[in-house]
């Protein structure tokens, strides 16, 4: 059986490792991170994430505010809403909940946002920073994946790695990742899409898999080599009776037969959810230290 790769303890303990320095700073008359979040509309799955975002920055000390603004919200008062806190030195994280409603042209929204608070990674500035190998923000997922395989001490130097998805948030910044001269990185990188033809043709080439283009149960063990390191980003919901919601999430791997040849594998819910929120807090106070440094 191979290790399971624990995102929820691993979360835990950079939550820990958060709260401790937070304390230590409100202990010493200093500056706390502060995070502003943006929720616009009522989109039900969003509104959780936005409380968990919330939940999670008061569990450590860290300042949060959260702004909601009606489906009805124009851009003009979004952009404002930002340009408020850009300028606002308590706010050193600045998020807006996506999707947001059809008439607001999201990238308008994302290019408002401060490069030095887009502690999202989703600013143009910081993706180019990433591609070059430069300091600043990367996308949290990918960033969660990268704490995760440091934390198993999982080699990646010279390691192939195989990447199923190329989205903005999650393939894209992740093989970008994956490939700078970094320890911790500095891996051979295959992108696989909608466009490959025959995906397993990679995928049993891999030394360590990260998939994230939400099909369930797509990658099965015929599909992986043995020994490999599967990283399972995909949240799928089959409908399953015998739970109380109807259903149950489950990965882009057969978690259960794949892991009987994997060395590592992240689990579906448990895995490379929980390292997301925790990546968002460490980016938050990155963005303060940063500040700080730079004065």
């Amino acid at each position: 059986m191979s290790i399971i790769i624990d995102g929820k303890q691993c979360a835990a303990d950079i939550r820990t490792e958060l709260r401790t320095t937070i304390e230590e700073r409100r202990q010493s008359g200093r500056t706390v991170p502060g995070l502003a979040l943006l929720l616009v509309g009522n989109n039900p799955a969003s509104e959780v994430y936005v409380g968990s975002k919330d939940k999670a920055c008061k569990e450590i000390g860290m300042n949060s505010t959260i702004v909601r603004m009606p489906e009805s919200a124009s851009e003009e008062e979004i952009l404002r809403m930002i340009d408020g806190w850009n300028h606002d030195d308590a706010v050193h994280g600045i998020l807006v909940q996506l999707p947001l409603p059809k008439h607001i042209n999201e990238m308008n929204v994302i290019m408002a946002i401060s490069p030095d608070k887009d502690v999202d990674g989703f600013h143009p500035v910081n993706v180019g920073r990433l591609v070059i190998g430069l300091d600043g923000f990367a996308p949290c997922t990918p960033a969660g994946i990268v704490e995760l395989l440091k934390r198993y001490s999982i080699e990646t130097s010279g390691k192939h790695v195989v990447v199923v998805g190329r989205s903005n948030i999650v393939g894209k910044p992740m093989a970008n990742l994956m490939y700078q001269k970094y320890t911790g990185m500095n891996a051979i990188v295959t992108v696989c899409h909608t466009g490959t033809d025959d995906i397993s043709f990679y995928t049993r080439q891999a030394d360590i898999l990260i998939m994230a283009v939400g099909v369930p149960h797509l990658i099965t063990p015929q599909d992986v080599k043995p020994g490999v390191v599967v990283i399972d980003v995909g949240m799928n919901r089959l409908e399953d009776t015998s739970k109380k919601s109807g259903y149950r999430l489950v990965g882009d791997v057969d978690f259960q037969s794949v892991a009987t040849v994997a060395s590592a594998i992240t689990p579906v819910p448990g895995g490379v959810g929980p390292m997301t929120i925790a990546m968002l807090l460490s980016n938050t106070m990155k963005s303060l230290e940063r500040k700080e440094s730079n004065r």
